[in-house]
Order: structure tokens, then sequence, then C-alpha cells
């Protein structure tokens, strides 16, 4: 029989999808790594499932310990049912302002959830270095101690990219994958599938996609870590500061995409080719359009499908929401 041990034989060797509006559009082969399709529902498994396991190797995760993570809630759901599977405890440090339905999600999971108020990066009660101050208080309460699980700056997240997400891209297009594009929440997923594919061929374009307001594209651009213009609704990505795995990426090309430019691809999506995806897929695949007009026709990019849509209905398909934001409501939920 072939079967999964456990949850983590979930997580990973997901399907590429050809994307078929935006290959026409461009003349490329474009393709989104279905990410949507782990047990989580997310790309972000993979990250907790590389942070636990480092942990483990390194002794600092013993049996029964607590997972303490400042998260925008995809890597806390990840963490939240893995720390269920493998015998320990998560919590969940997250903004407020994330959609309520990512809130219920990890309540319904069993999360020791805390919400916080939203705040730029330098102010001390940000989310992350409350789950920090928050980790450090559990590891000194708590019977089988408590690790920060680090996301941001903790390599183990781009090198379980490194050793599943890009060495997959890889066979999975029998290595004639020209171009990856993707954006950055930490900069996991950039990091180490532009790592892996380059190390393959490091005639492979990279491309780095970031939403108004976020600072990568001009650090991987010109050096420096300036805001762009403006600001997004989508949630999870779009990094105020430069962290430890977004250094690490080997980045070629860098747009900034607005929101009215990337929503209509995750509306299109749906509407012509029957999926859900959240505002990051949107995101996505409006840089894959860019990065083949920049390599031409006759490429074969690949981007990511991060996750479901449905758990951002309450803002991203909410035509009242969007009318108040200025961006563009889908035909169908039109009023």
């Amino acid at each position: 029989m072939q079967t999964a041990s456990d949850v983590t034989g979930l997580i990973g060797n997901t399907p590429l999808l050809h994307l078929q509006q935006v290959s026409q559009l461009t003349g490329c082969t474009i393709l989104g790594k279905a990410e949507f399709l782990n047990p989580g529902g997310s790309v972000k498994d993979r990250t907790a499932l590389g942070i636990i396991r480092a942990a483990e190797q390194a002794g600092e995760l013993e049996p029964g310990g607590r997972i303490v993570e400042g998260t925008a809630g995809n890597t806390g759901i990840g963490l939240t049912l893995l720390a269920n599977a493998l015998g320990y405890t998560s919590t969940v440090v997250m903004p407020a302002t994330q959609s309520k339905e990512k809130i219920d999600a990890l309540e319904l999971l069993g999360a020791d959830l805390h919400l916080v108020a939203a705040t730029s990066y330098k102010d001390p009660n940000h989310y992350i270095h409350t789950a920090e101050r928050m980790a450090q208080k559990y590891a000194q309460k708590e019977a089988h101690g408590a690790i920060w699980a680090r996301q941001f700056d903790n390599l183990a997240n781009m090198e379980i990219h490194a050793r599943t997400t890009g060495q997959e891209i890889w066979q999975q297009t029998d290595g004639k994958v020209d171009g990856f594009i993707c954006a950055a929440g930490t900069g996991g997923t950039i990091a180490g599938v532009s790592n892996a594919l380059k190390e393959h061929n490091p005639a492979i374009a990279i491309g780095l996609v970031d939403p108004a307001g976020a600072v990568l594209c001009d650090y991987f651009s010109h050096g420096e870590a300036r805001a762009s213009e403006g600001d997004s609704i989508i949630e999870g990505v779009g990094i105020g500061h430069v962290t430890g795995n977004a250094a690490q990426a080997r980045v070629d090309h860098a747009w900034t995409v607005t929101d009215v430019e990337a929503l209509p691809y995750i509306f299109d999506l749906l509407r012509h080719e029957g999926l859900c995806m959240g505002g990051t897929s949107g995101l996505n695949i409006a840089g894959a359009v860019r990065l083949a007009r920049e390599l031409g026709p006759g490429h074969t990019i690949v981007t990511v499908l991060c996750d479901y849509g449905n758990r951002y209905q309450s803002k991203l398909f909410n035509p009242v929401f969007l009318e108040n934001k200025g961006l563009p409501v889908p035909e169908w939920l039109a009023i």
C-alpha cells in the first residue's frame, strides 16, 4: 500500500498547473505551482515543516514543547496543524487587521492565538517582536520549553524551499524552466527556489514582485530598501525590511505591482479557469506576465499559487470593501 504516515507526508510535491489565459496573452507557457493543495491550504506548510524539523535536529524543540510565531496567518496555520500532529503546542501572534477567515481558522485549529495592533516593524509592539518576547517567557515557565520559530530570519525557511520546491520545479519542467517569479512575505520561497534553480542553470531568470508600499523591489533593483508609493490590501507579502531569508535570494528582475493590476488576474482565474485564489496569487501571476514580456514569447515561466481565495472572502470578494478602496470589483459580485 502507498500511504502517508502522518500529515507531514502530505506537504509538498504539488503539481504545476498550466495557466491558460496568461499563457495565451504572453505567448509563453506560464505555470502555477499549486501550493494551495498542501494540507494547511498554503505554501507556508513547507516553511512550518522546515522550521520544526530543523529545531528538532538541533535539539531546540523538545517533545511536548511550544512553538511561538508571529505571522500574518498562513505560517501559523501550518505550525498549528503540525504541532497538533507531532505533539507540540502552538502559540500564534497575529495583527488584528488580518482577514476574519484566517483568525477563525486558527481558533478552529486550537492555536493559542494572540491578536495585536498592526504597527511598523520599528515599533517594539510589532507582532514579530511581541512573539519573540512571548517565546522567551514561555521558555522560562513551560515544562518542555518553547522556541520562537523566527520564520523571517530562520534560514530553515529558505532551505526547505531549496530542497523541495525548487527541486520539484526543476523536475516537473524537465529542466526546461526559463524563469521563476513570486512575491515575498518572509523571502523564504524566493530565496530557496532561486538558489536551487540557479544551481541547476544560472541562466534561469528570477523575478521578485512586490505589492505597493514594500521595500524589496528597491532593494533588488538599487541596493537600498525604500518603500514604494501606495499600499496594498494583499495579506502576507510586502515587507518593510530586508529579512535574513530575503537577503539570500538571487534576483535578476524586480517589479512593484499595484492591487489594481493584480486583482483582476485572480478574478479572471476564478471566472474562466475555475480556481479561487488569494491575493498573493494575483500578484504572482501579474509578475509572471511582466517576466514573460521581459523574456519574450516561447519561454516557460513558473510562479506560485499560494492559497485559496476563501481565506480572504470578506475582503477580496467583498464588493463593498473593494469599492471603498477604489479597487476593481468582479462583475458577478457587482451590486
